[in-house]
């Protein structure tokens, strides 16, 4: 993952990020129901895991925004080339690890290399976090309740990853399979046109599986 200094002289949203940086609680959240039918059925079809197809879908979505692959540096502000995920594998006494997964691949070399990697982590059950967590996504999930609010923890008002959390999906009065998705980000690098963005690139991912 590479990145690149943002010049704030030129940056459009310079005014905004001094402001939001100087908030208490700089960020900016929502839940969204997100329609999973088709890819609940894709999975199902092809016996394959319908978390990591979504997770797949959500950090590809998430590195079409721009706005997503920018971070806070001190006092400025860099813009990677691409993101992967950190996401938490449930382990059996019931706490969790991290495991770290990029999305270069196509959706089965995914699949497999992904299957590779939580096994290992697993194995490993460690919460310790990578060398590189700056250019990652965090994501978590919530898979025994189907919620419509969350608030997430963060480090500090300098913590600038997107965070990603989901959880159990239902079916509403017409079928359909809808799940909570939600999406929590640092208002001084992006605002709701660019969270509103990243769920229209989404759907478009989504459709993309299921269309293969």
């Amino acid at each position: 993952m590479e990145c690149r200094p943002i010049d704030l002289q030129t940056y459009p949203r310079r005014k905004h990020f001094e402001y939001f940086r100087a908030l208490a609680f700089p960020y900016v959240g929502m839940t969204v129901q997100v329609d999973v039918t088709e890819l609940e059925a894709f999975c199902k079809s092809r016996g394959c895991s319908f978390y990591l197809t979504f997770l797949h879908a959500v950090a590809l979505a998430a590195n079409r925004v721009p706005e997503f692959r920018l971070r806070i540096r001190g006092e400025g502000i860099v813009a990677y080339d691409t993101c992967g995920t950190s996401h938490i594998e449930l382990l059996p006494d019931n706490t969790y690890c991290y495991c770290t997964l990029y999305h270069h691949l196509g959706l089965e070399e995914y699949l497999a290399y992904a299957q590779r990697t939580r096994r290992a982590c697993r194995e490993q059950a460690s919460i310790e976090d990578d060398d590189e967590t700056e250019g990652l996504y965090f994501i978590s999930t919530v898979p025994w309740l189907h919620y419509t609010s969350l608030t997430q923890p963060v480090a500090c008002g300098s913590d600038s990853n997107p965070r990603f959390t989901w959880g159990k999906f239902e079916a509403d009065w017409r079928g359909r399979l809808m799940m909570p998705l939600t999406v929590q980000v640092h208002h001084a690098l992006m605002d709701g046109v660019h969270i509103g963005a990243f769920y229209r690139c989404l759907e478009e991912e989504l459709v993309g599986i299921v269309r293969m």
